[in-house]
């Protein structure tokens, strides 16, 4: 309903797609629809979108909803009873939310974000409801000239161009969901002449970057008083996490002594108002993959360390109590 056929056959040759056995019909209707899908009998039905099916037994506009409800209740009472997987692509909000009442994303199995920033490359498929499984989960996939394809191993995608021994550059081992990524951090500490230095924060939390650069100042004497800070986390990711503090603040002090980071090392920690680091969650996960990415040493919180059931044997753990620590071992002494 979104799109004529001739546009989607221009979409089809563009991306190389010449199967036998994908159907297209241009049909709004929900039964007429649903009597395609009872001739054809097919293993995956996608309706773009659900705002414009409609009911003709109810007297609402398309996109109501009441249509919205009817229709996906029909759709989700045909899965159920043939076994076919349907996809309702609906319509999202500025913000990026399913738009409207929530009615559609209370009927569905499965809720799917495509997330992505359209100057990046890189596109994160994140599941926000799932009865079939961890909520958790998400999916790399890189946009290319024949769409999108899958990113089988991000970590190394997103390192792939990382500068060596760059001062203010820092590796995060992250998580997105239950899979760990390792991800570059870079921060640029430039002196300004303005008496209230700026703060520019690129795929994490502005008010999470005050935070470390106010620990900074006043628990590791990192003077920040006259400097603008810039952090940016390479390949348009998004960290919401506070395991990533650690890196962002060995960053920040890397650039602002112009000293550079071990290349073989990785950081994970949670920086708190003390200068203390603190344990995060699965760690042993993102060991695990700092060691399969090539890194041999990984700064860890020091109460974490002792936690560790089966850390690789093959990684170096350099466990530190608080900020001031974990930046004396970091940085590469002239």
């Amino acid at each position: 309903g979104e799109e004529s056929s001739r546009q989607i056959k221009m979409r089809a040759d563009r991306l190389g797609i010449t199967a036998n056995d994908l159907y297209l019909v241009t049909e709004t209707k929900l039964q007429a629809i649903l009597n395609h899908v009872d001739q054809l009998q097919p293993t995956l039905v996608i309706v773009d979108s659900i705002q414009t099916t409609f009911a003709e037994d109810l007297t609402s506009a398309a996109g109501s909803v009441s249509q919205v409800r009817e229709c996906a209740s029909r759709f989700q009472e045909l899965a159920k009873t043939s076994g076919i997987s349907i996809f309702l692509v609906g319509h999202v909000t500025k913000e990026g939310t399913i738009a409207g009442p929530r009615v559609l994303e209370h009927i569905v199995d499965t809720v799917l974000y495509l997330e992505g920033d359209p100057f990046h490359r890189y596109r994160l498929l994140r599941s926000v409801k799932n009865r079939f499984g961890a909520t958790s989960e998400v999916g790399v996939f890189e946009m290319v000239e024949k769409g999108m394809v899958e990113v089988p191993n991000p970590s190394e995608a997103f390192l792939a161009e990382r500068q060596v021994n760059a001062p203010g550059s820092t590796i995060a081992v992250t998580m997105e969901g239950t899979r760990p990524l390792l991800v570059e951090v870079q921060a640029l500490a430039s002196s300004t002449t303005f008496s209230n230095p700026r703060r520019t924060a690129n795929g994490i939390d502005y008010n999470r970057l005050l935070l470390i650069t106010a620990v900074l100042t006043r628990r590791v004497r990192v003077k920040l008083h006259d400097k603008d800070v810039f952090v940016n986390v390479i390949g348009g990711l998004q960290i919401d996490e506070p395991a990533a503090d650690l890196a962002i603040a060995v960053s920040i002090a890397s650039s602002v002594k112009d000293l550079a980071v071990h290349a073989d090392m990785a950081f994970v920690g949670e920086v708190g108002l003390s200068g203390e680091l603190r344990a995060v969650s699965q760690l042993e996960s993102r060991l695990k993959e700092a060691l399969k990415l090539g890194f041999k040493r990984c700064v860890i919180p020091k109460t974490a360390q002792r936690r560790l059931v089966d850390p690789p044997k093959e990684l170096e753990l350099v466990g530190c109590r608080n900020l001031a620590e974990a930046i004396d071992v970091a940085l590469i002494k002239g």
